[in-house]
């Protein structure tokens, strides 16, 4: 028994440490004046951050409509996915605001409103879902099913919304990248 209390204190603090390195890392990135230059390959990276938000979104969907319909094995695959997908995500996120400017948005009027409106609820929906989509993960791997869906009912929505407000924004945003 001490084993298991041991092992689910050293995922939980290596949750919980993601939790607040990750969000940090991407914030202190934000901020570096000085781009690393890795190649002009680097301006493709917005649209396969627009793809890896499409393609989660999908598998979400596609993981709750499995998990109500009781495949399981459908549901854990999904999930899976659309977790591996996350961290693609990170790491093109990473690479490419290391290496370029982040770009202005151009609209004006209501519709500036609108995207920034989407962007800042993406953006605090994703510092909150991240601890949580953290331990709806380590719960389903460890097959504590009934901790796994008590925390993933709330999980499950924002990551959701945080998917698609990323590809609702990367579809506003992208006539002003630079290519």
């Amino acid at each position: 028994m001490t084993t298991i209390a041991n092992s689910e204190k050293k995922i939980t603090l290596l949750v919980n440490s993601l939790s607040i390195a990750i969000p940090i890392v991407v914030a202190v990135l934000l901020g570096i004046r000085t781009k690393v230059n890795l190649g002009d390959w680097t301006k493709v990276i917005p649209h396969v951050i627009g793809g890896i938000n499409t393609a989660t979104s999908i598998c979400l969907i596609l993981g709750i409509i499995a998990q109500r319909m009781g495949r399981i094995n459908m549901h854990r695959a999904m999930m899976t996915t659309a977790f591996c997908l996350g961290g693609v995500f990170l790491v093109c996120y990473v690479t490419y605001h290391l290496s370029n400017e982040s770009t202005r948005f151009g609209g004006e009027g209501a519709i500036r409103t609108v995207y920034y409106f989407i962007l800042i609820s993406h953006i605090l929906l994703s510092l909150l879902v991240l601890p949580l989509v953290l331990r709806a993960f380590m719960f389903a791997v460890t097959h504590q099913i009934a901790r796994h869906k008590a925390i993933a009912k709330w999980a499950f929505p924002i990551w959701l919304y945080v998917s698609v407000t990323g590809v609702l924004a990367y579809l506003m945003i992208s006539p002003y990248y630079v290519k």
